[in-house]
């Protein structure tokens, strides 16, 4: 049932800090886990290094978020498949089932050729992985619009066995997040729960600031008979101090528990006070 969703803490949304911040925040507010952003940051792409801070604070590592994006390309490797096979050797280290992918970019043509028999031939070696290929959105600058993936920006078009439902991104693309959770259907298995304007840029608001159907959203995961995570995915880069960061993420871990209670029901309580280490 919903009310049973893990709601998990990525590491992103306590950047510029460091991984390791990831986990005293997550303990501090009452998170049910972690999903590690794979960044340069050392500590995000150690094993021994997450498992110790995992313990230290009783959260565990519940997803893996491949390095993916333009800053991380020579993390680990300059082949993205060296990447994706390494974060998936990660999931496994840290028992997390999840390991969180984008679509390639136009310029990996290589890689995007044999996407879909090379993330198999992965699969094949890590069956317990699941591999969830994330929604993604078009570019636009200077009046124009680009899609700098391949074979485009919605996952579901090429169709994968599993996907990453990214709020925030729907709506930079301008798209319903519900509508994306229809074409998803039972391939949904994990969600970056943020929100967005639909201003054509990736914002990851708090879950509420923004005019995506967070809530409905996560009030439909019970009848969608989704059992993975949610992942809060918000930017917290620019408030001023770590009280309000804990203030943001506070707020955004209350919003989910509140609608993935099941009606009727109170939501799991929320940690009030701030823990400093």
């Amino acid at each position: 049932m919903a009310s049973h969703v893990p709601v998990i803490l990525s590491s992103s949304s306590v950047f510029p800090e460091p991984t390791a911040a990831t986990f005293e925040m997550a303990a501090t507010v009452g998170y049910d886990g972690v999903e590690v952003m794979v960044w340069t940051d050392a500590v995000s792409q150690d094993a021994g290094a997450l498992q110790g801070l995992a313990k230290h604070y009783g959260v565990p590592v519940l997803s893996v978020h491949a390095p993916c994006l333009l800053v991380t390309q020579r993390v680990w490797s300059p082949d993205p498949w060296e990447r994706l096979g390494r974060a998936a050797q990660l999931a496994e280290a840290l028992g997390a089932p999840t390991v969180v992918v984008h679509p390639p970019f136009t310029w990996q043509r290589d890689y995007a050729r044999n996407f879909a028999q090379g993330l198999a031939k992965v699969q094949a070696r890590h069956p317990d992985t699941t591999f969830a290929i994330e929604n993604m959105y078009p570019v636009r600058m200077a009046g124009r619009t680009f899609v700098p993936y391949v074979p485009g920006w919605d996952p579901t078009e090429a169709g994968y066995d599993a996907y990453t439902l990214d709020l925030s991104h729907c709506a930079a693309a301008r798209t319903d997040s519900l509508e994306m959770a229809d074409r998803m259907g039972s391939g949904l298995k994990h969600v970056h729960l943020g929100d967005g304007t639909g201003e054509g840029r990736d914002e990851h608001l708090v879950p509420g600031r923004g005019n995506q159907p967070c809530a409905e959203l996560l009030r439909s995961l019970s009848s969608r008979g989704f059992r993975g995570s949610v992942a809060l995915e918000v930017s917290t880069r620019k408030v001023t101090s770590r009280e309000k960061r804990v203030q943001d993420l506070r707020e955004s871990l209350e919003f989910a528990r509140r609608h993935l209670a099941p009606a009727g029901s109170a939501a799991p309580a929320v940690t009030s006070d701030v823990r400093r280490g």
